[in-house]
């Protein structure tokens, strides 16, 4: 018994097939590359979140340890151009002393400002202990453990907000990506656990296939999403602190200590360059 015209045409080797034995419709091809490119989007969103938690607690810690040296830096250059002033009587020299003054003049709100190192007479206990080489309480949020991050990898994928197709579901999940967020950023693996089995136990709604022109709709958000994620990943790599890290990933503890070492060594010499001033 031969093979058919037709069947010869529509049955070949390399014909795609649905699981119930039918050809596959392109809305079928069209949905997995929506899936596809929303696993895609959710691990670069997971990478750059990664990296901007690491760039915050960074920048908390390197204000916090370099924050008071800056400001010593900043009284020292101070009392050296009003030295200058004093002793020339130069009205220029006056005038570049009392701007470096009122740029240090308190304003209000200034304790939050300056996180706990300085008020309006000066340095805290605890920023005069770090320019003495004294320990100080460690920064309120730290980097998150690898636990921690694998946690919050597992909940991201799970429950990113993209992979729903409903209004509801899309709302429960942002509000529980949010709190998710805000473990992760205090490095709470406590948190993420007690989420993770929240999670498990929340309601899961089916997913529903969506239409050709709804998919090519996703798509493209999901490219413009892409595209924006990108540029905020750019910002945190090029910023100041963004680019310290990047110089010591593995090790950012000494890359500040180095810095303070330096900041010290200025310290030094303005305190040295005062006291001849004022002799």
């Amino acid at each position: 018994m031969t093979t058919s015209e037709g069947e010869q045409g529509g049955g070949g080797a390399g014909a795609e097939r649905t699981p119930g034995g039918g050809a596959a419709r392109p809305e079928d091809r069209l949905e997995q590359a929506v899936r596809a490119a929303e696993q895609a989007l959710i691990e670069f969103e997971i990478a750059v979140e990664t990296f901007r938690v690491e760039v915050d607690n960074f920048s908390r810690l390197h204000e916090q340890k370099l924050g008071p040296m800056y400001a010593r830096l900043e009284e020292l250059d101070a009392r050296i151009l009003e030295a200058r002033a004093a002793r020339s009587d130069d009205p220029e020299d006056r005038r570049r002393a009392d701007e470096a003054r009122a740029r240090l003049m308190p304003i209000p709100g200034v304790e939050e400002l300056m996180n706990g190192w300085m008020d309006g007479d000066g340095l805290f206990p605890e920023a005069t202990a770090m320019l003495t080489g004294q320990a100080v309480r460690p920064p309120q949020r730290v980097r998150p453990s690898e636990e921690a991050r694998r946690l919050y990898r597992e909940l991201a994928r799970k429950a990113h907000p993209d992979l729903a197709q409903e209004d509801e579901e899309r709302a429960r999940r942002e509000e529980f990506i949010t709190r998710v967020n805000a473990a992760y950023a205090r490095g709470s693996e406590a948190e993420l656990r007690e989420l993770a089995e929240e999670w498990a136990a929340g309601p899961e709604l089916k997913r529903v296939p969506s239409a050709g022109e709804e998919l090519y709709a996703r798509l493209e958000w999901l490219s413009r999403r892409k595209e924006l994620l990108t540029l905020v990943a750019r910002d945190l790599e090029e910023s100041a602190i963004g680019s310290m890290l990047r110089l010591a990933p593995d090790d950012p503890d000494a890359l500040l200590e180095e810095i303070a070492d330096g900041l010290r060594a200025q310290v030094t010499e303005r305190e040295t360059e005062l006291a001849a001033l004022l002799a």
